[in-house]
């Protein structure tokens, strides 16, 4: 990847449908294979709407990032400053709710990035703990972030559809090395 092509910035207000398209179209690739249909579709169909991605974007406590090569978008990211569950009770944490990458361009460093401007971003912000939850059986997501040295800290319910599955809790310092 030339990083001199990779531009990430801020998501505005005008990106919801571009983030609901990207978004829907990057968690089907990544979860379709391992989960039934419906349960795929009442999830996405709730989660990545105009409408729902609109209202997130509104919401001060949200943050999106988007990584685009030569003008494309192969990626984002998307943080959240206002839950956190009590594994990660330091003074200031921030989740890490979402981070894909388009399928066709994962392994270029694309993911890497959007992390790097994650804990940039965080740091910025005062946040010295970030956490997410990822899906147990999802072992490439759980690799990267233990390359990026995030750590098992719990678990927690995610519901896909009416299908309750359930998430790691993983967590690092934001100021750590990366």
């Amino acid at each position: 990847m030339n990083e001199a092509q990779l531009i990430i910035r801020k998501a505005t207000i005008n990106d919801s449908s571009l983030i609901a398209d990207f978004g829907a179209r990057t968690f089907r690739e990544a979860y379709a294979a391992s989960n039934s249909p419906e349960e795929l579709a009442e999830y996405v169909s709730f989660n990545f709407n105009d409408a729902h991605i609109e209202a997130q974007l509104k919401n001060p406590a949200a943050t999106f990032l988007l990584a685009y090569m030569s003008g494309e978008l192969v990626g984002y990211a998307m943080l959240l400053a206002d839950v956190s569950p009590a594994e990660t009770a330091d003074s200031n944490p921030v989740e890490l709710v979402r981070i894909y990458v388009d399928g066709k361009r994962i392994g270029e460093g694309f993911g890497s990035s959007l992390m790097a401007a994650c804990l940039k971003h965080s740091e910025a912000a005062g946040h010295d703990v970030i956490w997410l939850g990822v899906w147990e059986h999802n072992e490439q997501a759980i690799a990267f972030y233990n390359r990026w040295g995030f750590r098992k800290v719990g678990l927690k319910a995610f519901l896909l559809g009416n299908e309750v599955q359930r998430d790691l809790i993983m967590s690092r310092e934001i100021f750590q090395d990366f």
